[in-house]
């Protein structure tokens, strides 16, 4: 199950979301020729990657950062992306372009932290941006609750869409989080999973002023959870061209 749009239209051009997008896919263009040679692929992870330990240890704060943008391969890049390509233009518009761009690098850093309070003498490396960008879902969680968001149901040989408010699939995604994290053992690598759940809550909380600003509980009252603004509907387009039938 994974989301594939919502129905929540920005009244801005989202240029940091584009750019950050941008950055995330030519940044992983740039050493994609190193997945052929693991010895070159792990040197520079281990240059610019979050590896735990290192931080703690060594003091590569840097990394911290620059984590935040290299990610473990195609899919692991394209499912990022496509979370940040729903939710973040609407964050963007709620927020502004530079406020957003702070938003999102504090979101990042603070998913980062709670990893390494996780599992501080890690010494796997730790790349992706999906702490900072469950920090921008836990911000749509508490900006558009009840924003109408699409999924993508696959279960074996069954495909369908359905539409199911924004709270449900965020709520659901940060308890799988939660619980996965307390069955995982960070040392031994695989999904940053604290990452995640401290991400989404760094986001929520770095969203309260936004939603403070906007009235709290009357923004909630006035909008009842959805978007302060008419929801996007899509519909099949029925084509000008003509059916041409088969001769028999």
């Amino acid at each position: 199950m994974f989301p594939i749009r919502d129905h929540n239209p920005s009244g801005r051009t989202p240029y940091v979301t584009y750019a950050l997008m941008a950055a995330n896919i030519v940044i992983f263009l740039a050493y994609w020729p190193y997945f052929t040679d693991m010895r070159q692929l792990n040197a520079f992870f281990y240059e610019w990657a979050m590896v735990p330990v290192m931080v703690t240890q060594d003091g590569t704060y840097h990394t911290v950062v620059t984590s935040m943008f290299l990610h473990g391969g195609v899919m692991h890049l394209l499912g990022n992306m496509l979370f940040l390509w729903i939710f973040g233009d609407n964050m963007e518009d709620e927020m502004g372009h530079l406020g957003y761009l702070a938003f999102y690098l504090a979101s990042g850093i603070g998913a980062g932290l709670a990893h390494i309070l996780a599992a501080p003498y890690s010494p796997v490396p730790t790349v992706g941006a999906s702490g900072a960008i469950a920090g921008v879902m836990g911000g749509y969680l508490l900006l558009f609750p009840k924003a109408k968001v699409d999924i993508l149901v696959i279960f074996i040989v069954f495909f369908r869409i359905f539409t199911i408010p924004a709270w449900i699939m965020l709520a659901l995604w940060f308890g799988i989080q939660l619980f996965a994290g307390l069955g995982a053992d960070p040392l031994q690598g695989g999904v940053a999973y604290w990452a995640h759940a401290g991400g989404f809550i760094v986001g929520a909380v770095l969203t309260l002023p936004v939603f403070l600003t906007r009235g709290g509980m009357a923004f909630w009252q006035r909008t009842h959870g959805h978007p302060p603004h008419p929801d996007a509907e899509y519909k099949y387009v029925r084509s000008n061209i003509p059916r041409v039938g088969r001769r028999r």
